[in-house]
């Protein structure tokens, strides 16, 4: 029977230096696409696809992060007074219940593969989803929903969502090797991470930020060289795994909008905010005043 997965973990310890100075004294992932934390979007897929326990990996000046997942009794209690029923039901339809929570250090920027391995202990001997926040995913169900299909359907295994690029970005991102597809899903058969030319790349279909793995990974990880930058990189703990342990696609069905780039963090806002139904009529009006006859 296969195990379900029941952990995600988040690593949310970098800097953010691409967003300063915004970023200066509030975490990258509290930067809202319209009104949600980036952090909130990546938990909230998450919790659509069944985790009950959210790891997160953070760094110093993250404690906001934490705040944010715990109850606000002060806020809660004028809203209450105020008769704020809506604000308060919000408020308490985003918060994980008591002990779904955890949190752990990366004392230093040691590469994504030693955030996840900082996890370890937090996992345990479980598989667990891996969900890199800075990617918001704009899909219905949700990419790790998706990819929760897949990893039921192949009786386990580690699974790992991708999307297309075009063929001249491929040597900026970690690449797999595709085959045996059924669906939008297929058999992982090659990765390379950064390829130095596009004719090393195994295909065009670029890993994605969503993982689902198994907790062999950990001793991967530990047993890792750093690499360049002196980072641990959780393709190359990957790759390694694959020698024994099966990983499958998932050419998933909706749009990734990278919110650690500002053009990315800007069209995630006007993509979301587009589609509300209390705000995106007002913003059509307002984005067709602002752009009037001016050139695209």
């Amino acid at each position: 029977m296969v195990r379900r997965i029941k952990t995600a973990v988040f690593p949310v310890a970098g800097l953010g230096t691409r967003f300063l100075p915004a970023t200066k004294a509030m975490p990258k992932e509290m930067l809202t696409v319209v009104d949600r934390p980036v952090i909130q979007i990546a938990v909230d897929e998450a919790r659509e696809a069944g985790i009950e326990h959210f790891v997160f990996v953070t760094g110093r000046n993250k404690a906001v992060i934490e705040d944010h997942f715990d109850k606000q009794f002060e806020l809660e209690a004028t809203l209450r007074g105020r008769g704020k029923s809506a604000e308060l039901d919000l408020l308490e339809q985003d918060l994980p219940a008591a002990g779904q929570t955890s949190f752990t250090r990366q004392q230093e920027p040691l590469g994504l593969g030693h955030a996840v391995w900082c996890a370890r202990n937090l996992v345990g001997h479980e598989p667990f989803a891996l969900l890199l926040p800075d990617m918001v995913m704009h899909a219905k169900p949700g990419c790790l929903k998706q990819m929760m299909d897949v990893y039921e359907a192949q009786d386990g295994g580690n699974v790992v969502a991708v999307e297309e690029v075009p063929w001249d970005q491929v040597t900026r991102y970690g690449v797999v090797g595709a085959r045996d597809w059924k669906g939008n899903a297929f058999s992982i058969d090659g990765m390379v991470e950064k390829p130095k030319r596009r004719e090393d790349a195994p295909s065009n279909l670029i890993i994605s930020g969503r993982y689902i793995l198994q907790p062999e990974i950990f001793g991967e990880i530990e047993r890792q060289e750093p690499g360049a930058g002196g980072e641990i990189q959780i393709t190359d703990a990957m790759i390694r795994l694959m020698a024994r342990q099966a990983f499958h696609g998932v050419k998933y069905e909706g749009t990734t909008y990278d919110c650690g780039d500002k053009v990315g963090f800007l069209a995630a806002n006007v993509a979301f905010a587009l589609e509300r139904a209390d705000v995106g009529p007002g913003f059509r009006d307002a984005l067709r005043k602002i752009l009037g006859d001016k050139p695209l």
